[in-house]
């Protein structure tokens, strides 16, 4: 099993869990994050005065999938999140170990 953790853009988020559902994909924990990468911010100017905003709003997407099924849904995300522009986002897929269903004690595969 793998965790695929997905930073993007907050209006994207309608079209990925879309395309997520469109693949069978269930299952998702969505946190609303700030942050930056290379964009490292942007200055705004509010009633005359300049300022730099250093953390953008970001949404973080987290779902176990199985290992067969990561590809898929990287495809789907990639597709759907993508704008072109800096700042899109990136996506991180690491190894699950071990997960419980907390109800049920139900583990791993039978878990998700």
């Amino acid at each position: 099993m793998k965790l695929v953790t997905a930073i993007i853009k907050p209006f994207k988020l309608d079209e990925v869990r879309e395309a997520l559902s469109d693949i069978g994909a269930s299952g998702l924990t969505v946190t609303e994050v700030k942050g930056f990468g290379r964009q490292k911010g942007h200055t705004e100017l509010y009633r005359g005065a300049e300022y730099v905003v250093d953390f953008l709003p970001k949404v973080k997407l987290e779902l176990v999938v199985e290992s067969s099924q990561v590809d898929q849904v990287i495809d789907a995300i990639v597709k759907s999140a993508k704008t072109g522009k800096i700042g899109d986002g990136k996506i991180f897929v690491t190894e699950v170990e071990q997960v419980i269903r907390i109800r049920t004690g139900e583990t791993n595969e039978n878990a998700v």
